[in-house]
């Protein structure tokens, strides 16, 4: 059965093995092969997602908001094949980082904002969009996901990346999921879900749709 890869991105020769990669600038000292640069998973939580072979429901074109941004890793993949792409980031030192990022990618909008109050952003970042990616290290992983469904189109998807040492340190990586997972069906329908131990600990990578 051939793989099936978001739009943009494409499995490509790199470094002696077939890798992930988009087009686009280096970013974070990926290894390269002419405008393509390798997506690594073991950095990136979307990309270990699709490494692992989860329906992202990408393509390119599409318009996204991704929120935990962070120096710009994973939302400059991100960016090489979607349109517009609304990245928020709460930590100044990291945002500093996303502008250069942003500085080769005119599809790539910055902003110093935080993902729990999206009353804040809701003038820059339209309705309607295909995508809300979310990667925060915070507490209320599934109320952050929910406050921002008012900027999803009612057949986008969210994509969503729940760290379970931010929810609760004290307790099972399973039973914290189960619980994000529980308050994220209030208002989303989860079509896929997966661990992403390959990757990175104790996180749990999710797919889903508003109700």
């Amino acid at each position: 059965m051939s793989e099936t890869l978001p739009e943009g991105v494409e499995r490509r020769e790199i470094d002696g093995r077939k890798r992930l990669a988009t087009r686009g600038e280096a970013v974070y000292g990926e290894p390269t092969d002419g405008e393509w640069r390798a997506w690594d998973p073991d950095r990136s939580k979307l990309g270990a997602m699709i490494e692992l072979g989860m329906d992202v429901g990408l393509s390119g074109g599409d318009r996204v908001l991704y929120l935990g941004a962070a120096s710009g890793t994973t939302v400059s993949h991100v960016a090489d094949f979607a349109g517009p792409t609304y990245a928020v980031e709460f930590a100044a030192r990291p945002a500093r980082d996303l502008l250069s990022v942003a500085d080769s990618r005119p599809r790539l909008f910055p902003l110093l904002k935080d993902a729990r109050k999206p009353e804040t952003y809701a003038h820059v970042v339209e309705a309607g969009l295909d995508a809300v990616v979310q990667d925060v290290a915070t507490r209320g992983q599934a109320r952050v996901a929910r406050l921002n469904r008012r900027f999803l189109a009612d057949d986008g998807r969210l994509l969503l990346s729940v760290k379970a040492r931010s929810e609760d340190v004290t307790r099972g990586p399973e039973a914290v999921f189960e619980e994000v997972l529980e308050e994220l069906e209030e208002e989303y329908e989860v079509l896929e879900r997966s661990r992403l131990d390959d990757y990175h600990d104790d996180h749990l990578g999710v797919v889903a749709s508003p109700r």
